[in-house]
């Protein structure tokens, strides 16, 4: 009796120590990269998986040659022989850019008018709202009415005045996804006006913080995170737009529950750069202007480790500072999100609070190259706050370089 009961003890043992174990390596699997790039004649090795290294030449699947630039499909390993996963190593000369830290202006113009808000309207027969009876909601962007294409609020309403009260078939976007509707003008006596019971808005403006700027090829990355309308959250759908020289002049605090805001003031109308990309990654497009800055290389994914770094912002004026963090986590399984940040410096602290508005796409700095960018702050921790890979910005940037200039 006491063997089987021993030997049922031991078996349950096994189990769980399979289960175990196959549970850490799908953890190990989606913690690490798909994707690594690597200069020529650079070891692969992943400094925050120290156990982790390619396969030894024994195996079936050798280590990628790093001797020439191009693509190579590589398998990781535990201890050199037990295979994880199989990734693609990206062999290319290591990207030097211009890091900047300084403030700009945005004035963006979105595709489609963006539904914003809704009003009832007060009518003879009682209180109607024609939009909300459509179907429309908050963050809808209307696209055409009738015949007539709403890219601005001044088309939404001669389109409205148009109609005359007759029904339009009116064409949206919800969720990347083209949609039909058929909305019915109202008359608002007290407006005189016909009116479909919505506000929209067609542009966006704001500050943010340059990242860095790569002049060989005339592009610049900037937020970390895509222009968002401040009343629904929605990201911007770029249309056109331009940055422009911007003067931080004052600054709200962070507290708990409450994010703080660097305020800034437009210098001038003179475009700095054309906005390309309002994307989640950041903000990219061509540069019309030269960049101050300090030429210095990027750090690849990989290399990116827990531990000290600073940032470069501007919390006053036109000119950035550095300023120390701590970067507490380092993660490849969230995009937008590869860091967790902490402040440290005292005189930020005692400045701002920590992390702010405005400081979105402030350069991470750390043993002497950009590793990555400001993105969020953690509105219960203004201390602390996220940060984005340089090199997926970079990817960005390459995309905008091969564009059509004239499209």
């Amino acid at each position: 009796m006491r063997r089987s009961r021993v030997r049922r003890w031991c078996g349950m043992a096994v189990v769980y120590l399979l289960v175990a174990a196959a549970a850490a390596l799908g953890w190990l699997w989606h913690s690490l990269p798909s994707e690594v790039c690597l200069e020529p004649g650079q070891a692969l090795t992943l400094p925050r998986f120290a156990w982790v290294e390619p396969l030894h030449p024994s195996g079936t699947r050798n280590a990628a040659s790093t001797r020439a630039a191009g693509s190579y499909r590589t398998t990781l390993s535990l201890g050199g022989w037990l295979p994880v996963k199989t990734i693609r190593a990206l062999v290319t000369d290591r990207p030097t850019v211009t890091v900047c830290g300084t403030p700009f202006g945005v004035k963006m113009f979105s595709e489609g008018a963006l539904v914003v808000g809704f009003s009832d309207i007060v009518t003879a027969d009682g209180t109607v709202n024609p939009a909300k009876q459509a179907g429309l909601r908050l963050g809808d962007r209307v696209i055409r009415l009738g015949a007539a294409a709403t890219e601005t609020n001044d088309a939404v309403h001669e389109a409205l005045e148009a109609a005359e009260g007759q029904p339009l078939e009116l064409v949206y976007v919800r969720d990347n996804e083209q949609r039909q509707t058929v909305l019915t003008p109202v008359w608002d006596e007290a407006a005189g006006q016909w009116r479909a019971g919505m506000w929209v808005r067609d542009s966006s403006a704001g500050v943010g913080t340059m990242t860095f700027v790569d002049a060989e090829n005339g592009v610049f990355a900037g937020l970390g995170h895509p222009i968002s309308d401040s009343d629904t959250g929605e990201s911007v759908a770029l249309r056109s737009g331009e940055i422009v020289p911007c003067q931080i002049v004052g600054c709200t605090s962070g507290t708990v529950g409450s994010p703080g805001e660097l305020k800034g003031r437009f210098l001038s109308t003179h475009a700095l750069g054309t906005i390309c990309i309002n994307g989640e990654n950041g903000v990219y497009g061509r540069t019309r202007a030269d960049f101050s800055g300090q030429q210095m290389e990027m750090a690849f994914a990989q290399e990116v480790v827990p531990g000290e770094a600073e940032i470069w912002t501007t919390v006053s004026g036109e000119q950035p500072q550095a300023y120390t963090i701590r970067i507490e986590k380092v993660s490849d399984a969230a995009p937008g999100r590869n860091m967790v940040l902490r402040v440290t410096d005292k005189r930020l602290l005692a400045r701002t609070g920590g992390i702010v508005q405005g400081m979105s796409g402030s350069p991470i700095v750390q043993n002497g190259r950009l590793v990555g960018a400001v993105t969020h702050v953690l509105v219960n921790d203004p201390t602390r706050g996220y940060g984005i890979f340089a090199e997926t910005m970079l990817r960005q940037t390459q995309a905008v370089a091969k564009m059509d200039p004239d499209a």
